[in-house]
């Protein structure tokens, strides 16, 4: 988490550290050094940025599941098309981790 961290403050940031210590970041190829409280002010973004990224995967797994009813010689069924458009906006506001876990999947008809 803390690289990415990192990365979000500078995307070319160049630099090595123990995991279990931040305090031991050593910075490379003169990155100039980011403070430990801006890293770890970026910690909440990042862990955001995770979740939504894991409950996009489930959501984009659900939605490859029903592709095949959607192609062009099939007619969507209209509890399909709602279930579908409900997987797509399942993202929609949501700004907290809370938030998306607790995010319930509409059940596929």
């Amino acid at each position: 988490i803390i690289s990415k961290a990192i990365f979000k403050i500078n995307p070319v940031a160049e630099f090595s550290y123990n995991e279990e210590n931040i305090d031991t970041i050593q910075w490379h190829n003169g990155t100039p050094p980011i403070p430990k409280e801006q890293i770890l002010a970026k910690i909440p973004e990042v862990e955001l940025d995770m979740a939504l990224a894991n409950l996009r995967q489930k959501r984009n797994k659900l939605l490859a599941d029903t592709d095949y009813l959607a192609l062009a010689d099939n007619t969507l069924s209209e509890p399909m098309k709602s279930y579908r458009q409900q997987l797509r906006d399942i993202t929609e506001g949501l700004s907290t981790v809370e938030q998306v876990n607790s995010v319930k999947f509409p059940v596929k008809p």
